[in-house]
């Protein structure tokens, strides 16, 4: 008897010991919808991409963008997920984990316009949530958008100012017409 106290014991103990302490991986948020909101003037022109139900289901809505010729709009970008109730800012986490985010605007056409960063994390680096945005001529064409996660890998900072680094949280394209 005491034997067999002994050995159930030990077996609980071992497989209490032998439980998968690994955890789980942090996933990454869903991101629904994301605003560009363009002021020059006194004026805003705001222009969106929506996803509500995320990858697969319907297709996504995304607005096409107009912009005068040769004008510099201050450009800021808003990443939520709209699928809860209320509106998650992704925008704020962004914020808070800024070493580790960098938003990409790439025209199809290098000629259609220009993006200048105007906000930096705490390295000095660049995050994109806000800027210059300054078109050319008339034309056509698009406008890529990314949103690039560059965490530490091992302690060692990965975001170092270039876009190489990490991985895509949401790449997508606006069509874009100045006029």
């Amino acid at each position: 008897m005491k034997n067999t106290l002994l050995f159930l014991f030990l077996t609980c103990l071992v497989l209490i010991s032998c439980k998968d302490s690994v955890e789980p991986e942090e996933e990454n948020e869903l991101i629904t919808t994301v605003k560009l909101s363009f002021t020059t003037g006194g004026k805003t022109l705001v222009y969106s991409y929506k996803d509500l139900d995320g990858d697969g289901g319907k297709m996504p809505v995304i607005d096409k963008i107009v912009l005068s010729p040769n004008t510099e709009y201050f450009l800021s970008t808003e990443f939520l997920d709209e699928s809860k109730t209320p509106t998650v800012s992704i925008t704020e986490e962004i914020l808070a984990e800024a070493a580790e985010h960098l938003v990409i605007y790439t025209p199809s056409l290098a000629n259609l316009g220009t993006f200048t960063y105007s906000d930096k994390d705490k390295n000095g680096f660049n995050i994109g949530l806000k800027g210059i945005f300054k078109t050319n001529a008339v034309q056509n064409g698009s406008l890529k958008v990314q949103l690039r996660h560059q965490p530490d890998v091992n302690g060692k900072r990965v975001k170092d100012g270039s876009i190489t680094p990490g991985s895509d949280d949401l790449n997508i394209s606006f069509t874009l017409e100045i006029k």
